[in-house]
């Protein structure tokens, strides 16, 4: 827990910090924090979950070697404005990577981070809210850190997904890697806050290599081919479809296209 915190120089992310060798969930764990009075930027981390999961309840695996965390918020956003928070670690996690270890760190409509155009991690906002009142917001972050995604992952994954450490090829100090997120969040939170989204919306398509190309993109029950042109300030991924109408979609996932 010490080494943590040590040196970290936030003013609220991980000034409370909760460690667990193994939960299930640490969204869940930090829903439970939230509801029992854990003030804004409470953190939940664990080395491993039992039942980690990201948008839609899909499974996410978590070996030991990941950085797997939760973050409690507690601002007056409206609910609306709360779910554009998914940028916000996303692009957190793609600046990290690059300015840590000179990754070329890509973001992924909505909530992905690649390295090379494999995932290696996914960040996840859930809310507790009242209308547009919230309770709390908690902010999981997922990063494939010290395993080699190779051997632990199932084959479906392994054309999908990578490590850092399979990217760098050495491990990376996790303690380290830790504080630079958090610091890091809480900067891009504050504008964000401060400023709106449009400011950490740029910011993030500056990362989006996915802009500009064909794409795929899966819903539930329904699935869209065009140009993906552009992500909205409602968070909305704008495309231009093969039959030349623009569509925004809100929830769905993306596969590129060779063309």
């Amino acid at each position: 827990m010490d080494k943590l915190q040590e040196g970290l120089r936030t003013k609220r992310f991980g000034r409370n910090i909760f460690f667990s060798c193994e939960v299930d969930s640490t969204n869940e764990w930090a829903k439970e924090l939230a509801s029992l009075g854990a003030s804004e930027g409470t953190v939940a981390i664990a080395e491993t979950q039992t039942h980690g999961h990201g948008r839609l309840r899909r499974e996410w695996l978590s070996p030991k070697g990941g950085l797997w965390f939760s973050i409690v918020l507690k601002s007056k956003l409206a609910a609306g404005e709360a779910v554009k928070l998914v940028f916000v670690a996303g692009l957190a996690v793609a600046e990290v990577l690059s300015e840590l270890y000179r990754l070329r760190a890509e973001t992924k409509w909505p909530n992905d981070v690649l390295v090379n155009r494999r995932k290696v991690c996914g960040t996840l906002a859930e809310m507790k809210a009242v209308g547009e009142k919230i309770n709390y917001v908690i902010v999981g972050v997922g990063v494939n850190a010290n395993f080699d995604a190779k051997k632990v992952f199932p084959e479906e994954l392994k054309v999908k997904a990578s490590s850092l450490e399979n990217e760098l090829g050495r491990r990376v100090k996790l303690e380290e890697l830790f504080r630079a997120l958090l610091e890091k969040m809480e900067n891009l939170y504050e504008l964000f806050l401060g400023e709106g989204f449009s400011p950490v919306l740029e910011k993030w398509k500056s990362y989006a290599s996915f802009l500009g190309c064909h794409v795929e993109v899966t819903g539930v029950g329904e699935k869209w081919v065009g140009l993906a042109l552009d992500v909205g300030s409602d968070g909305s991924l704008v495309m231009k479809l093969e039959d030349g109408t623009v569509k925004h979609v809100f929830a769905g996932d993306v596969s590129l296209l060779s063309r």
